[in-house]
């Protein structure tokens, strides 16, 4: 967690800064307004601010109010305003403003500890809410409906920028086998590392979700079907390399892939790609499993296992 530190305060600036120091919090340090709202809408904004009440120029409930407005892009920054001012309405016009909390300065040292350890609680509370709304619990993959908006993501940028994405539809093979003779402990531990071997050799920006079952999709953007094929065909190696340890003992798996490619010369839509890799994983399937077969509609690109 790193902390915004908003005052024009030179001084208070400093007694601040010692104080953060000294618990070795991370923080960067704004001596206005301006300068501190530049720093939050930044990629790498501080997701927890010390406020100043009093400031020439955006003052601290100004800058609050803008940082409640970045909340409706799914940021969220703790602030807690730090001012003299110690009547009660100045309290409720700060938490009208959209402050988290509210301390007086001169700021002591282990009050500003704890409210800080309190802020930090709740942000890491918010942060395992997200994940949980957005991630499948089991494989830690995305859910199925976050990995349909990457696709859907793609489509368009696919539409605005010419650049296509490879899809990757991938399925466990003999998983109802697996599940038959081994019990669904043996199962489930199965799905989780097929996912994180998937997942293990993407690139930052390929995603990778669980679309349901034994099924996974995997989105990776700038790939055309060649290139997503190879890669596929890397992944489907990586996950058949090496035995996966269950609660019932190892058990060797493989994977069956499909894939497809966005194109800007086309009137792709989200049910066109889906129905094109399920296409190529089916006969991927048909044709022995554990291999790769890919789908356009000018292009059949069939990846058997070396």
């Amino acid at each position: 967690m790193k902390i915004l530190l908003v005052d024009d305060s030179r001084l208070d600036r400093l007694r601040v800064s010692e104080c953060l120091e000294e618990s070795g919090f991370e923080y960067v340090v704004a001596e206005n307004g301006t300068k501190a709202w530049e720093i939050l809408q930044a990629p790498d904004a501080p997701t927890f601010a010390l406020l100043d009440w009093v400031m020439p120029g955006i003052d601290g409930i100004e800058l609050c109010r803008r940082i409640r407005a970045l909340g409706s892009n799914g940021i969220y920054i703790y602030t807690v305003m730090l001012t003299a001012k110690d009547r009660k309405q100045n309290l409720l016009t700060a938490m009208d403003a959209g402050a988290d909390d509210y301390l007086a300065k001169p700021v002591d040292p282990c009050e500003l500890r704890a409210r800080i350890l309190v802020g930090k609680r709740i942000l890491d509370l918010q942060q395992c809410l997200r994940f949980s709304a957005t991630h499948d619990f089991l494989t830690n993959l995305l859910s199925r409906a976050e990995i349909l908006a990457s696709l859907e993501r793609e489509l368009v940028r696919t539409q605005r920028e010419g650049r296509p994405a490879g899809v990757i539809m991938a399925d466990v093979d003999g998983f109802k086998q697996i599940n038959d003779t081994l019990g669904h402990p043996a199962g489930d531990a199965v799905l989780a590392e097929v996912a994180r071997r998937l997942k293990s050799d993407l690139r930052l920006y390929d995603v990778a979700g669980r679309y349901g079952g034994e099924e996974f999709i995997l989105v990776l953007p700038g790939c055309d079907l060649q290139i997503t094929a190879r890669r596929a065909d890397e992944i489907r190696r990586l996950v058949a390399r090496g035995p996966i340890v269950t609660p019932a003992g190892s058990v060797s798996v493989t994977v069956s892939m499909g894939v497809t490619a966005t194109s800007s010369d086309s009137d792709s839509t989200i049910e066109s790609v889906l129905q094109g890799a399920d296409a190529a994983l089916y006969r991927a399937k048909k044709a022995g499993r554990n291999r790769v077969d890919g789908f356009s509609l000018n292009v059949r690109v069939d990846e058997t296992p070396k």
